[in-house]
């Protein structure tokens, strides 16, 4: 008990210290259904540093897979006018297989949109952005599966897109990031970790360095071993 109350207090303490300045770009969860076989469906729920990202993904055939992720945030600081807002949605399709039994390689690649709006405030100065995103993805995945545990190796390659009135910038980002599943054959808890850091050190907008989110996730129509 007193590691399970350990560890939400370190994670709680986390996410407050992430969301206490406000970058431009914060990415959200990684979608990994790790899909098994056609008509399985996959729909979760997570908190994290990227806010509160609901998401589905579904098999149309035992290879083919499509998936709807959206992220949504209004994070303010409590001791400063620092503060984050954005709303984000984004579809994908792509291929999955399984190999050696409970091993699974799938490919997602997909686009979304969003609005958001950021303020940081300090003692020397105020930065403000609000800008239209666009991002562009691309996102492999590696894992294992069971009835009790899944893990998956996710390396998601993002094209972000920053719109502010007559100035449009871009970055390339790189969003490694682990994803854990447990619990039983049709719900289980899932926990991701990861980094996001650009191609180009030089990049001209802030983001979020990190990805770690908490969730609960629910699965219909996925056959069994």
């Amino acid at each position: 008990m007193k590691t399970r109350n350990l560890f939400f207090l370190l994670f709680v303490s986390v996410i407050l210290i992430l969301n206490s300045c406000a970058p431009a770009y914060v990415p959200n969860v990684i979608n990994a259904p790790m899909l098994t076989n056609k008509h399985e469906l996959q729909v979760a729920i997570h908190a994290g540093t990227s806010g509160f990202d609901p998401q589905a993904a579904f098999a149309i055939t035992n290879h083919i897979g499509i998936m709807a992720n959206a992220s949504f945030m209004d994070q303010t600081s409590d001791s400063t006018d620092s503060y984050h807002k954005h709303g984000f949605i984004e579809f994908g399709a792509g291929y999955y297989t399984n190999f050696a039994k409970r091993f699974k390689f799938e490919t997602f690649a997909g686009a979304g949109f969003g609005i958001i709006e950021a303020a940081y405030d300090n003692e020397s100065w105020t930065s403000y952005s609000q800008a239209d995103i666009k991002r562009y993805f691309i996102q492999p995945t590696l894992g294992i599966t069971s009835k009790v545990i899944d893990f998956g190796i996710s390396a998601r390659i993002s094209l972000v897109n920053l719109e502010q009135q007559t100035r449009t910038i871009t970055g390339l980002m790189l969003e490694p990031a682990a994803t854990l599943k447990l619990g039983w054959d049709h719900i289980k808890a899932v926990a991701q970790v990861g980094v996001s850091a650009p191609f180009d050190k030089h990049i001209d907008f802030n983001y979020q360095p990190f990805l770690i989110s908490l969730g609960l996730q629910g699965n219909f129509g996925k056959i069994f071993q």
